[in-house]
């Protein structure tokens, strides 16, 4: 396994620490449809949520959150429609981003962006 997704998964699990620690109740990690994959999704209370987590060990070349673009919200998006579809929620979603700044030795700088971007508008979060 190389370092850097040694460092991708040592952020989704700070992230899912964080989300729990927030009342967020983990359903899946890492979920896949076809060429598209959710790290988390999670319910809170009725409301389903998909959620891109972000790691890097610096920001000298910007945010983490900053690297979620237009084809990676259409790729969750086509995850959700597919997750909703094969679980049979037919109530609320969200689409959640947690960035992760941070090593194991520093720890972590989290910054949770909830309602980051609504599916089809192309909007920008």
């Amino acid at each position: 396994m190389s370092k850097q997704h040694e460092h991708g998964q040592w952020g989704e699990e700070q992230a899912c620490a964080y989300l729990m620690e927030q009342g967020m109740e983990v359903l899946e990690r890492n979920w896949r449809y076809k060429r598209a994959e959710v790290d988390v999704i999670g319910k809170e209370g009725k409301v389903l949520v998909f959620v891109e987590v972000k790691t890097r060990a610096y920001t000298s070349f910007g945010r983490p959150e900053e690297n979620v673009g237009r084809h990676k919200r259409q790729m969750m998006t086509d995850a959700a429609m597919a997750y909703m579809r094969a679980t049979g929620h037919e109530g609320e979603i969200r689409f959640d981003i947690v960035s992760v700044v941070g090593v194991p030795e520093r720890g972590a700088e989290i910054l949770h962006f909830r309602d980051a971007f609504f599916p089809g508008l192309g909007s920008e979060w």
